[in-house]
C-alpha cells in the first residue's frame, strides 16, 4: 500500500507540473496569430482533412458539440474558417479554411516549429525518442484511465 501511495503522490506532482508546463494549451489562451492552441488544432485538423464536418471535428479533438461550436465561431468571425454545405448531403456542413485561414495556419505552424525546436534544445539528444515514446504511452494510459475511471465508485465503497 505504501508504494501505491508514493506512486500516486509522485504522479500527482508530475501531473501538476505537466499542467503548468502546457498551460498554453488552455482553450482561451492566445497561442500565436491571435488564435488559441485549441483553435490552432482546429485549423490544422481542417487543413489536414481538406474540409471537416463539425461532428468529425468534435470526435477528432474529443470535445463536446457546444465547445466545438464555441471554438469555431471566432475562427469564422476572423474569416479563417468558412462553413459550406456538403455536396454529398445538404444537411451536412463542412468547415474549410479561407485563404486567410490557410495563411494563418502556415504562420502558426512556423511559430510552433520554433517552439518545438526550443523544447528540443532542452532535451538531451539521446533521450529525445525515449521521451516522445514515454509521452505517447502516458497519454494513452491517461485516456484509458479517464474513460474507465471508477474513483468515485471506490470512494463510496470506502465510506460504507
Amino acid at each position: 500500500m505504501r508504494n501505491s501511495i508514493h506512486y500516486s503522490q509522485e504522479l500527482l506532482f508530475l501531473l501538476a507540473e505537466l499542467s503548468r508546463a502546457v498551460r498554453f494549451c488552455r482553450q482561451d489562451a492566445v497561442f500565436c496569430e491571435g488564435v488559441s492552441f485549441t483553435q490552432f488544432l482546429i485549423l490544422d485538423t481542417i487543413a489536414e482533412g481538406k474540409g471537416v464536418t463539425m461532428t468529425d471535428l468534435n470526435t477528432i479533438l474529443s470535445i463536446e458539440k457546444s465547445t466545438g461550436t464555441r471554438l469555431v465561431k471566432p475562427l469564422i468571425d476572423k474569416n479563417l474558417v468558412e462553413r459550406k454545405q456538403s455536396d454529398k448531403d445538404r444537411r451536412t456542413v463542412l468547415l474549410e479554411l479561407t485563404q486567410e485561414g490557410i495563411a494563418t495556419h502556415r504562420r502558426v505552424w512556423d511559430c510552433f516549429i520554433g517552439f518545438a525546436e526550443t523544447i528540443k534544445k532542452e532535451i538531451p539528444e539521446d533521450k529525445s525518442e525515449q521521451i516522445r515514446n514515454a509521452l505517447r504511452i502516458f497519454a494513452r494510459a491517461v485516456r484509458t484511465a479517464s474513460s474507465a475511471c471508477t474513483c468515485c465508485d471506490l470512494s463510496e465503497e470506502l465510506t460504507q
